[in-house]
């Protein structure tokens, strides 16, 4: 990563990360029509089948049979180093991972509007007492329930935010279906209204826009490669390479790269693009 993207990064962050105070625009309004959602949103009238293994979906997890990555040896790219877990990890000694040269986390804490990650009520406070900086995110499931109804059970059950230096605005992992249709049965216009449902609803529930987990292949396939989150909404792109490649539309930078699905850290490997002041502001909702 060159100097002048670094730099590109941070001065777009500074007015892109919904700083406290600044009047932002809302995400496109959910389109209203009639739901495409089953009755029973978690039931086996889901366009993709019952959620049957929650506890193996994981930001990440689709990626790779999706996009034919490859997990070959990868030099870490430049950013501030971190990592992203589930339950897969078991327990964790989050001051070894402070040590090794772990500066944030983000952790599963929900998926659909049932699940919610075993491990996360000890990996959440443990990495914030390890010194890290922490977030959440949630493993959004589109064809089960609407995007407020998920994104309200992921404010309840771990996604919440608050001002201490070290708690991260909550992350949407939306990614390949793991049971079914890529695009989980919606058509692009759906795809991009139940994502605005999702990050307006937690947007009111915790005054932070969620960080968006994505591919760019899911992204251009899913929501026509749509434009109008990269205002508010940081992105944390997943690409298993040495290079990040091309960005979702709208994004001129990411935020987050998950750039490896093992390495020096337990889980996925990430870099935060920039400094570990501009971590603490995005933390912070803040100017640095």
């Amino acid at each position: 990563m060159s100097a002048p993207r670094i730099t590109r990064g941070l001065a777009a962050m500074a007015t892109t990360a919904a700083l406290a105070g600044s009047t932002m625009l809302l995400g496109p309004a959910a389109v209203a029509a009639p739901s495409p959602y089953p009755a029973n949103p978690n039931g086996p009238t889901s366009a993709s089948g019952p959620m049957s293994h929650p506890d193996q979906d994981y930001a990440g997890s689709t990626v790779a049979a999706h996009e034919g990555t490859s997990f070959g040896a990868l030099a870490a790219p430049a950013g501030l180093p971190g990592l992203d877990v589930s339950h897969w990890q078991g327990g964790l000694n989050w001051t070894t991972i402070r040590n090794q040269g772990a500066r944030f986390a983000y952790m599963k804490a929900t998926e659909g509007t049932s699940y919610h990650d075993p491990n996360f009520n000890a990996n959440y406070p443990n990495s914030y007492n390890a010194g890290l900086v922490r977030g959440a995110y949630h493993f959004a499931l589109p064809d089960r329930s609407s995007g407020a109804s998920q994104a309200n059970y992921f404010a309840s059950n771990g996604g919440g935010w608050s001002a201490d230096n070290r708690t991260l605005p909550g992350s949407l992992d939306i990614e390949y279906n793991p049971y079914g249709g890529t695009c989980y049965g919606l058509s692009q216009a759906s795809m991009r209204s139940w994502i605005a449902d999702f990050i307006n609803t937690y947007h009111s529930r915790t005054g932070r826009w969620a960080v968006i987990y994505t591919t760019t292949d899911w992204w251009t396939t899913c929501t026509g490669n749509y434009s109008g989150f990269a205002t508010n909404n940081p992105l944390w792109i997943a690409r298993y390479s040495s290079s990040v490649g091309a960005l979702p539309a709208g994004w001129g930078f990411y935020t987050f790269w998950q750039w490896a699905n093992s390495g020096a850290f337990p889980g996925d490997q990430d870099v935060f693009n920039g400094s570990a002041a501009r971590l603490t502001a995005l933390a912070n909702n803040t100017p640095a």
